[in-house]
């Protein structure tokens, strides 16, 4: 109450306030006398506390505010006052009179009722908004902004630049220079200190190679697209707002074989991540997981004895009886008799294979027939995939939605036809898809810090 009162103070102290409503109220005028009432809680502030003269000053600056642009007091003479000095006189028009076809010029130009009604005729501009000009990163493309800004001063090229400019395309219908034989007697004077030098122009390839003046020659490869999709693709038939019955069905079947393969997709997904009720566990085999270690078996001791068997039978095999004299003289005359037994069949098999001449010509004649055919069938799979998205980045190539209307929101009129998709969102599709650009995701905008919200004391007053 007691800051109402020193406001109230305030505003009526201030001599250049002017009021644009009536404030000879009797009722105003009249004191009353002030209640006594506690006011140590907030519960009483709002009770009891009189802001009504408050809210009459805010509502009367902002009502100027609305009609003027501004307060009255702050409103210079001229725009508040003008000079009346009468009606000037208008000079006498001859009256013509209407001619049938045509119509006035001032009922053509007078605006109708319900545009003046529509217009904005609040002079406070509208409030800016704050998340319409973040944008992620703003802080390091404002930092690498600066500093191009810097080196553009200083005169240094970036790198990135230079290549472009490298990159210019070079006249190729232009003519080689053709050097002149230094024995030639009717070539030109060159002047060695000279002005105007022409050096450059006449010197041969090598001497420009070897000076760094000869641009390097441009691989035929990157003058080819990156795919040989068109930049704009004509939609099928169906997609018409007044289509064929055939050709819209095509489409409509079409639409359902896509979004057919995504169910069977997501339903292999789901089958893949089920748990098998087999597999879950049980009561049993709890049980048996925790009995674990503690019940002793029986099996344990009966292979002890087994183990010992093991050892001696592995002993009694390395004390085998070594082979005498005749024992190896033998297995070397077998052995030399298999490997001579081999030579002799390896020379007949060449042998026998004169007489197969003729199959092996179509053997080999069906070796080079497969050859050319996985030629072929490599050469038509490059084709294709010229004009499929590549893998640029760590992101897939996510087809677009495809747009297609129902049999029952078909329009049979451009005026009734209803808009569907984004052209944005289409031309960055195809970009991705002729691959201009790498598949990517629109930049999470994250805050460094939380917002953190504070109840000031002046709002704590008011309420």
């Amino acid at each position: 109450m007691a800051a109402a009162r020193r406001l109230k103070r305030v505003v009526a102290s201030q001599p250049g306030f002017l009021s644009l409503k009536d404030s000879s109220d009797p009722a105003n005028l009249v004191s009353n006398r002030r209640k006594r009432v506690n006011k140590n809680k907030k519960k009483s502030w709002n009770k009891h506390s009189n802001v009504q003269d408050v809210e009459e000053f805010l509502e009367d600056v902002r009502l100027q505010e609305r009609t003027t642009g501004g307060l009255l007091s702050e409103k210079s003479d001229d725009s508040l006052f003008f000079l009346d000095v009468g009606q000037e006189k208008k000079p006498t028009q001859k009256v013509v009179e209407p001619v049938e076809g045509k119509k006035r010029k001032g009922k053509a130009s007078r605006p109708l009722r319900i545009d003046l009604i529509l217009q904005h005729d609040s002079l406070v501009p509208p409030p800016k908004d704050v998340l319409a000009y973040q944008q992620p990163n703003a802080k390091k493309l404002r930092r690498i902004a600066e500093k191009a800004e810097q080196l553009a001063a200083k005169g240094v090229v970036p790198r990135r630049q230079k290549k472009l400019l490298n990159r210019r395309p070079i006249d190729r219908t232009a003519k080689k220079a053709v050097t002149e034989a230094n024995n030639n007697p009717d070539r030109d004077y060159y002047d060695l200190w000279g002005q105007t030098s022409t050096a450059k122009d006449a010197a041969d390839p090598w001497f420009l190679q070897q000076t760094g003046k000869k641009l390097v020659k441009r691989p035929e490869k990157m003058n080819e697209k990156p795919s040989v999709l068109p930049a704009v693709e004509v939609i099928a038939p169906g997609g018409s707002y007044n289509p064929d019955f055939f050709s819209h069905q095509a489409l409509l079947q079409e639409a359902y074989d896509v979004e057919v393969k995504k169910q069977k997709e997501e339903e292999k997904v789901e089958r893949q991540l089920a748990v098998n009720k087999e597999d879950m566990a049980t009561e049993e085999t709890g049980f048996q997981e925790q009995v674990e270690g503690l019940v002793e078996e029986e099996d344990a001791e009966e292979t002890v004895p087994n183990e010992e068997e093991d050892d001696v039978a592995v002993g009694a095999i390395s004390l085998a009886e070594k082979k005498t004299e005749r024992q190896r003289k033998r297995e070397k005359a077998d052995k030399i008799k298999e490997q001579q037994r081999l030579a002799d069949r390896r020379q007949i098999d060449q042998q026998q294979q004169l007489f197969q001449l003729r199959s092996i010509k179509t053997s080999i004649k069906q070796q080079e027939q497969r050859m050319k055919e996985r030629q072929k069938q490599r050469k038509d799979n490059q084709a294709a995939q010229k004009s499929q998205p590549r893998r640029l980045g760590k992101l897939k190539f996510q087809a677009q939605d495809m747009e297609v209307q129902l049999s029952d929101e078909l329009a049979g009129s451009l005026r009734q036809l209803k808009p569907e998709g984004s052209i944005l969102k289409d031309r960055f599709k195809s970009m991705q898809k002729r691959n201009l650009i790498e598949p990517r995701e629109r930049a999470k905008f994250k805050r460094r810090h939380k917002l953190k919200y504070v109840e000031k004391r002046a709002f704590r007053e008011i309420t």
